[in-house]
């Protein structure tokens, strides 16, 4: 196994920004233009009755004998009217991106799949591979087993397991073009010297190949993430420096491209303000003397702002929580003994007596009522008569 140094390129800065830009403008590339046609929503027999009849002034249907004759038509207010701002073939669809910016991203995309916590982080499993970026010296076999097998015994084993996930792709995008979706697997970029690989890995569900002097940001961050897991031909490994340049020298194929370089050396951005050469050139605290301005509070809400005015509050509340104290411990006392054997022998005995009480007064009404009837049958008291003379009186 031999030794291959580090390319400039993997230390280039991580702008995931531009790669953004990037990936959203180019993705666009790949678009057909469609839209409505031309008469579309004006195919019906409609004109406007005018004014003087009190509706609006819009299309109608001719016609009579159905719902449909007199119904607004043509605009995108109506039904089965056109819609509004329709979508058309010269739509501006392709986004032009500029080369170096490009470039540029391709460098950053470079530089993340060499860091394993975004590689990770993008869901790929490298858990099992010995290092990042990985670097294979040849992949140049003659079928897709031999080439699984080598995937294999570098520890891709588990990434490709996950690349082998097919689902079936949301919205209606699944009558319009692919059906299913197959998860991302690991790029191999291979080089000259390295001719089989891109047919003996199309066949291997989720693995994508690229060729080292064409690398396409859109494999290497797909829908914009950084992290790819990517397998490298030791020949691709050493072209990187003749594709992109280093920080010394230009770039050969990319037409003099210089590696963008990083805004900063330290981003511990505490660090560097907290530090001695910084803070000994900035000026002292200011302070002041002048009572800090506060909004009034509200007496009746406010227990500091009422003490302030009343000295006697916080006494007052203090005897207002005893004597709540209090209260609530004489009615607990209360209901005990109310439900003590005692309290409810005693409530049996005040039952008792109201009952016995009642049915007295019952009995002593029902003897009374008993002398007036018998004084009525003898003729002694007369009802009618007492209650004419009221009436006279």
């Amino acid at each position: 196994m031999s030794q291959v140094d580090m390319p400039d390129v993997f230390t280039a800065p991580i702008r995931d920004d531009i790669v953004q830009f990037c990936h959203t403008n180019m993705a666009k590339n790949r678009r057909q233009a469609h839209g409505k046609i031309m008469t579309e929503g004006h195919q019906h027999s409609a004109e406007s009755w005018g004014t003087g009849r009190a509706v609006a002034r819009i299309p109608r249907i001719g016609g009579s004998g159905t719902h449909r004759s007199g119904q607004g038509a043509f605009g995108n207010m109506c039904r089965k009217g056109r819609m509004f701002a329709p979508l058309r073939t010269w739509r501006k669809w392709h986004r032009k991106v500029n080369t170096n910016q490009k470039r540029h991203a391709v460098a950053s995309a470079l530089a993340a799949s060499a860091c394993a916590p975004l590689v990770l982080a993008r869901g790929h499993d490298v858990n099992a591979v010995p290092e990042l970026p990985l670097v294979l010296d040849s992949l140049n076999v003659d079928s897709t087993q031999a080439m699984l097998k080598s995937l294999k015994a570098v520890g891709a084993s588990a990434a490709l397991a996950n690349s082998n996930k097919k689902h079936l792709r949301a919205g209606s995008g699944k009558m319009r073009y692919s059906r299913y979706q197959i998860s991302r697997g690991p790029l191999i970029v291979y080089g000259d010297e390295n001719p089989l690989v891109k047919r003996t890995a199309r066949n291997l569900p989720g693995v994508d190949t690229c060729s080292v002097h064409r690398l396409n940001l859109l494999q290497l961050a797909p829908g914009g993430h950084l992290g790819r897991f990517v397998i490298y031909t030791a020949d691709a490994f050493k072209a990187l420096n003749n594709v992109f340049g280093t920080y010394r020298e230009k770039g050969i194929e990319k037409s003099g491209y210089q590696l963008n370089r990083n805004c900063m050396s330290v981003c511990d951005i505490a660090r560097i303000i907290n530090s001695d050469q910084v803070q000994a050139k900035l000026r002292a605290i200011r302070k002041t003397d002048s009572i800090k301005k506060t909004n009034k509070k509200n007496p009746l809400k406010n227990k500091s702002a009422m003490s302030r005015l009343n000295p006697y509050y916080k006494k007052q509340l203090e005897l207002e929580q005893k004597a709540e104290a209090t209260r609530s411990t004489a009615r607990k006392a209360a209901l005990k003994a109310k439900r003590s054997k005692a309290g409810r022998k005693d409530k049996a005995v005040r039952i008792t007596r109201f009952n016995q009480l009642n049915t007295e007064l019952e009995h002593s009404f029902q003897a009374a009522q008993k002398v007036i009837d018998d004084e009525t049958k003898a003729g002694l008291f007369n009802t009618e008569e007492e209650s004419s003379e009221e009436d006279e009186d």
